[in-house]
């Protein structure tokens, strides 16, 4: 079996990774994604002008919360100390752009966290703003960024390319 998904055993069955060797270091990552929508009705979003009041600060706390339950929602995910889920909202022309940063002090990275907490944020703008508009569609959710750990820091550029730079040699976990 290859080795490129560490997820799958020898027999190709889905087993959650061993992180039990691998050194606690501070992780971080981002991800984002967007809610379009008809721009009069971003408009209403970013005024609060919406039968469900402040979507945004509903977002803001579904994402929080979303990103605090993640092995809970993916069976292959471990439970990772948290030490801080932010979100932020950017409302443009036609869209709601949710951008999630997630940091912990732990043993396996914390993109799966960023990922859900930006998901649970677009699916509570999408609930809060249906009645009002029948066209939206929620979309281009992906990592950012992530550090931490031996792979090092992988960066989303604006292009959709991604960018690896490696782990210091000498700084990084125990292989």
């Amino acid at each position: 079996m290859s080795t490129d998904f560490p997820h799958l055993d020898q027999h190709g069955h889905a087993r959650m990774v061993d992180v039990t060797g691998k050194a606690t270091t501070d992780r971080r990552a981002s991800a984002c994604a967007r809610v379009f929508m008809q721009p009069a009705t971003a408009k209403r979003v970013a005024a609060g002008d919406l039968p469900a009041g402040d979507v945004l600060a509903a977002a803001r706390t579904a994402g929080v919360l979303a990103a605090k339950r993640v092995p809970e929602l993916l069976p292959l995910c471990h439970p990772v100390l948290i030490g801080a889920v932010t979100l932020d909202f950017g409302v443009g022309e036609g869209f709601v752009e949710v951008t999630a940063q997630v940091e912990a002090l732990d043993r396996t990275g914390v993109e799966m966290e960023a990922l859900t907490a930006c998901s649970a944020a677009t699916l509570t703008i999408y609930a809060a703003c249906k009645s009002a508009d029948r066209t939206m569609a929620i979309g281009e959710l992906s990592v950012l960024e992530k550090s931490g750990g031996r792979s090092g820091t992988w960066v989303r550029e604006p292009s959709g390319a991604v960018r690896h730079l490696p782990a210091p040699s000498g700084g990084g976990e125990p292989g």
